[in-house]
């Protein structure tokens, strides 16, 4: 049996003020009672500097079963897209169920000819791990449009908008390392340690479930990574499963450290019946693994969201909570073709 060769880096083109942003639908459709959050999220991005445009499925109350249209609906979008060398980046207006039903419609060559960023979490985290695997395109696990721009960060203090705000375009435009995430209340030292890698995840069980598919990260992906998850719903026993099959790949014996996001509306989590905690389960998992734990750090559906670019180096220290990205996610904009 072949496995694919590991992916070399591949960094999007730096944007600059006035490059144009679209809005997507790649999964989730429009509710209608959502549409002033996703007007929000446009003013959001332009308050960063660049113009935004709505893709045509994006339309409120168009929807076809759980998702804004059919998957090869949804891909001829994205594709066209990805082909418009008008087009920088691509932000996802919402999560949902759909990134499955089209991963083999993608068409990888124009991510490799013309890189750009593309953002967002929860389904749209599928999307980042398959274009790493088989592109190298590094991805950036950030805020979605309607209910992150639109929303979370609407219910942030004005203080906290404008270092987010500040945060993501330096992170699309700058060609410096970021160096150190601004550090929140809520992170906690799960177990003390430092690390150094490149940040590998997204939502846990699109994790595990991207792992069953042709589209596999190698496992060689995982080798000194820091690993990064979230989880929304379900049942805490369910969290403790991923993580065993986290472990059972090899995947937990290969990572150099992890973060975790804070947990949103899990069922069993710290109940007054004994259940245990989110760093209890991983604790019981990792077992007697050496490796620093940083948890309840703001990556996920619990909140405005510090932006995770996949592939790029990171620095970790559980015990002085602190977590720095070593590189830049975009290239500068002088360089053609795709470099990393």
């Amino acid at each position: 049996m072949t496995h694919p060769a590991l992916p070399q880096l591949l960094r999007p083109r730096a944007l600059e003020p006035g490059d144009l942003i679209v809005v997507a639908a790649l999964s989730g459709p429009l509710d209608a009672r959502y549409a002033p959050d996703l007007e929000r999220a446009v003013a959001e991005i332009e308050r960063m500097g660049f113009r935004v445009r709505l893709a045509p499925l994006l339309e409120a109350g168009r929807h076809r079963w759980w998702s804004a249209a059919r998957p090869d609906e949804i891909a001829k979008e994205l594709n066209g897209l990805l082909r418009d060398t008008e087009v920088r980046a691509i932000v996802a207006h919402d999560g949902g169920q759909t990134v499955f039903g089209y991963l083999d419609l993608i068409d990888f060559d124009a991510i490799r000819a013309d890189p750009k960023p593309i953002l967002g979490y929860s389904d749209i985290s599928l999307l980042h791990l398959v274009l790493y695997a088989r592109t190298g395109l590094v991805g950036f696990h950030a805020d979605l449009a309607t209910p992150g721009l639109g929303g979370h960060w609407q219910r942030a203090s004005a203080a906290r908008r404008e270092e987010l705000g500040k945060l993501y375009s330096t992170l699309l435009t700058g060609t410096e390392p970021i160096g150190a995430l601004p550090a929140g209340p809520s992170w906690e030292c799960w177990r003390a340690g430092r690390a150094e890698g490149p940040l590998i995840g997204g939502v846990i069980n699109r994790i595990v479930l991207a792992q069953a598919t042709p589209f596999a990260l190698p496992l060689e992906c995982f080798d000194g990574a820091v690993l990064f998850w979230e989880e929304l719903g379900g049942q805490a026993s369910y969290v403790w499963s991923y993580l065993q099959i986290l472990r059972h790949s090899g995947i937990l014996d290969r990572i150099s450290g992890m973060v975790v996001g804070v947990p949103e509306a899990i069922d069993g989590l710290d109940s007054p019946d004994g259940s245990p905690s989110l760093a209890e389960i991983v604790l019981d998992v990792l077992g007697d693994r050496d490796i620093p734990v940083l948890g309840n750090v703001e990556v996920g559906h619990a909140g405005a969201n510090l932006p995770m670019p996949v592939g790029i180096r990171a620095a970790l220290d559980a015990e002085q909570r602190t977590l720095s990205l070593l590189e830049p996610a975009v290239r500068p904009h002088a360089m053609t073709g795709p470099l990393g």
